[in-house]
């Protein structure tokens, strides 16, 4: 068996990050090289079906990068619990269902773009892009079974549910300026916040620690929906989002974010403006400049750093561990990376 000194970094996971101290995304990464190695190999594998079309588009957006967080997120939970299953099946389950809802999300929002290729359903159209994202759910399920066990599959199936209606109630408040946030939080946790949560705790349920796993859930939510609000925040700030969006893009389709629901609150008259129908490119920077003006995007920040101190404390139950730390440095990377 491999010591964690002699474990080898897989290609392209931040090969040759010092193993001494856990301080940036590529020393975390190191520490679990090995399963996330087995990890991308066994997310290629459950795409490679007899069916070609299905094969094909799902390789097109698995093959197109990400950061890989759910199965990071996996590993690091598992290790730090001392899981001594399959790892490398159990951390492809939430990237596969990961990226069954990036398909059909794009479908739904008639998505131009997703990691810097066309979106999928531009090249493949709707139908076989939804049943391809339809694929990927069940193959996560499915290894779910085989190898989480009765409670983490359980808890899958209850996560797929949440996400649906997460994607409906978005779908549902397109474009509804009078939004309010306890509806938004809602929305992100339970379209985003609940998978990562349940990459967190696999492990744990997988090796029958439930004390570990509620620790690793409540960490997974908070972590979460901090994640996805510091993504609403590079809308506004930064040249693109960690989902590969530009700057702007959310503003421009009037998707209710935090940001944008705190500005409407401190901006007279931004909510009226908006009204008017989607803002042109010509409007968008000066609507950017007066929410950041207004404070909005650090407030929603002061937000997320609350969420990842909140996931911090449930993770005092844990031994400490490399791995704890990791995820620790992890959280607070999910929000300092807007800096």
């Amino acid at each position: 068996m491999q010591t964690q000194a002699s474990r080898k970094s897989a290609s392209g996971l931040h090969a040759g990050a010092p193993r001494t101290l856990i301080a940036d995304v590529g020393t975390i990464f190191e520490l679990v090289s090995e399963e996330m190695a087995l990890a991308e190999a066994e997310i290629h594998g459950q795409l490679q079906v007899t069916i070609p079309a299905v094969a094909e588009i799902g390789s097109y957006l698995a093959t197109a990068g990400g950061k890989r967080l759910r199965p990071l997120l996996t590993a690091l939970g598992a290790r730090a619990v001392g899981f001594d299953g399959s790892i490398g099946h159990l951390a492809a389950i939430g990237e596969l269902l990961h990226l069954g809802s990036l398909l059909h999300d794009d479908v739904v929002d008639d998505g131009q773009e997703r990691r810097g290729k066309k979106a999928a359903q531009k090249v493949y159209g709707n139908p076989a892009v939804i049943l391809t994202g339809d694929y990927c759910v069940a193959r996560g399920l499915l290894l779910a079974s085989e190898h989480g066990g009765h409670e983490a599959v359980t808890r899958l199936a209850w996560t797929v549910t949440a996400m649906s209606e997460g994607e409906v109630t978005q779908l549902l408040n397109r474009g509804n300026l009078d939004l309010d946030v306890e509806t938004y939080m809602d929305i992100v946790y339970k379209k985003s916040a609940t998978l990562i949560a349940w990459c967190a705790a696999a492990g744990a349920w997988g090796c029958g620690n439930k004390e570990a796993a509620e620790a690793l859930y409540t960490y997974g939510l908070s972590v979460g929906t901090a994640f996805q609000i510091t993504d609403d925040v590079l809308d506004y700030t930064g040249e693109k989002t960690a989902t590969g969006k530009r700057r702007g893009q959310d503003l421009a389709e009037r998707k209710m974010t935090l940001p944008l629901l705190i500005a409407m609150e401190r901006v007279p008259g931004l909510r009226e403006r908006l009204h008017t129908g989607d803002p042109s490119p010509e409007r968008i920077p000066a609507i950017l400049e007066a929410v950041q003006n207004a404070g909005a995007t650090d407030a929603a920040l002061e937000r997320a750093r609350e969420l990842v101190e909140e996931g911090l404390a449930a993770l005092k139950v844990l031994p400490e561990t490399p791995h704890r730390e990791a995820l620790e440095r992890l959280a607070h990377h999910l929000v300092d990376r807007i800096a």
